[in-house]
């Protein structure tokens, strides 16, 4: 990651790039653009609302493998 750049997508217009279900829950990759770089961000729908899982990462898979992470982590499946 560059170090300057420190991202979460304006939660009020994310761009979805793509969607999944993981253990029954909805993830959403996002991409945007940040001084000229493509950067993803990961958000969780979960019963109770939404979370960012991953704030920024550098490529789609990169986005992927840290919210199958969290999602884990934060919902011990």
């Amino acid at each position: 990651m560059h170090p300057d750049l420190m991202h979460v997508a304006d939660p009020d217009a994310i761009n979805v790039a793509m969607s999944f279900l993981y253990h029954g829950l909805r993830v959403q990759i996002t991409a945007s653009q940040d001084k000229g770089y493509t950067v993803y961000s990961a958000w969780v729908d979960h019963a109770t609302g939404s979370a960012v899982a991953v704030p920024a990462a550098y490529s789609r898979n990169e986005a992927i493998a840290r919210a199958k992470t969290w999602v884990r982590r934060n919902f011990a499946v």
